[in-house]
């Protein structure tokens, strides 16, 4: 049995020590970049290895290119998830402490869209962990590199030019992972600009979480996603967030809801203001 969406701390702590499965401590505050890293330092899953949000899961930021937490490059991705110890025959498990949020969720975008199905995110994340009572461990840990061969599967993403197409057509929906007030532009603490993309729907992932951070079961993710999309075929749904990275989010919770997979805006709201020229709506 694999695992593609979520997977409960139980579970996974009967797979400690498996050889063929990889565990990534994803932890990252975007107020202190070097803030995940110390706590996984301090405590973490046994066994598991640390993925930085800015070095390991996104591309370097090229100015006039790209924005912040930029998708990595197909062979950046490979070169981190081999460093990582991971090859067709790993069943990947990614944790943070924001309900998969910052940045479980990108590891399991990044890997899907690269072509590894066996990814799946902590339901509960590192509290879960410590709620079970769970073994923890201290300092750096590192896995003996395998091979990663990419299969990209560029059918999951879409560019702004894309997205300013769709935007208005009513044959497609653009959701916004952000929180409701970023969404209608209070509160802007990130971006220069305030606002959404026009045409857009907010969907905050904080939604797809109970509050005890756990996702919400199947039948509710589907109840409320059916609200949002109604009955589009999933490939013409457009997530989007601030960077790319929440997004993913609202992805993973659509295919843990079995109503497939929809496509990521990985630019973004960052990267759709950055041309004065897209209008933004408030």
């Amino acid at each position: 049995m694999i695992f593609t969406t979520t997977i409960g701390a139980t579970e996974l702590a009967k797979h400690q020590g498996d050889i063929n499965w990889v565990i990534i401590d994803c932890r990252f505050k975007l107020a202190s970049p070097e803030q995940g890293q110390l706590d996984y330092e301090t405590s973490h899953i046994p066994g598991a290895v640390y993925a930085h949000l800015d070095h390991d899961l996104s591309g370097p930021i090229i100015k006039g290119v790209t924005v912040r937490h930029p998708r990595p490059s197909v062979e950046h991705a490979a070169e981190v998830f081999s460093r990582f110890g991971i090859d067709s025959t790993i069943q990947v498990v990614a944790y943070d402490d924001q309900g998969g949020a910052l940045a479980a969720a990108r590891v399991w975008w990044l890997l899907r869209w690269l072509g590894h199905e066996a990814v799946a995110i902590l339901d509960g994340g590192w509290q879960g962990w410590i709620n079970h009572k769970l073994p923890i461990k201290s300092g750096k840990e590192t896995r003996e590199p395998r091979k990663f061969i990419p299969h990209p599967r560029n059918e999951l993403i879409i560019s702004t030019a894309e997205v300013d197409q769709l935007r208005n057509d009513p044959r497609f929906r653009l959701l916004d992972a952000r929180a409701a007030d970023r969404f209608r532009g209070e509160n802007e603490t990130i971006d220069p600009v305030a606002g959404h993309i026009p045409g857009a729907i907010s969907a905050p992932y904080a939604g797809n979480l109970q509050p005890n951070g756990t996702f919400r079961n199947g039948r509710r993710l589907a109840a409320r996603y059916k609200r949002l999309i109604q009955d589009l075929p999933i490939d013409h749904v457009v997530c989007y967030c601030g960077s790319g990275v929440t997004a993913a989010h609202d992805v993973l919770a659509m295919m843990k809801a079995g109503l497939g997979e929809a496509r990521l805006y990985s630019g973004s709201y960052s990267e759709w203001i950055a041309d004065p020229k897209h209008p933004v709506e408030k």
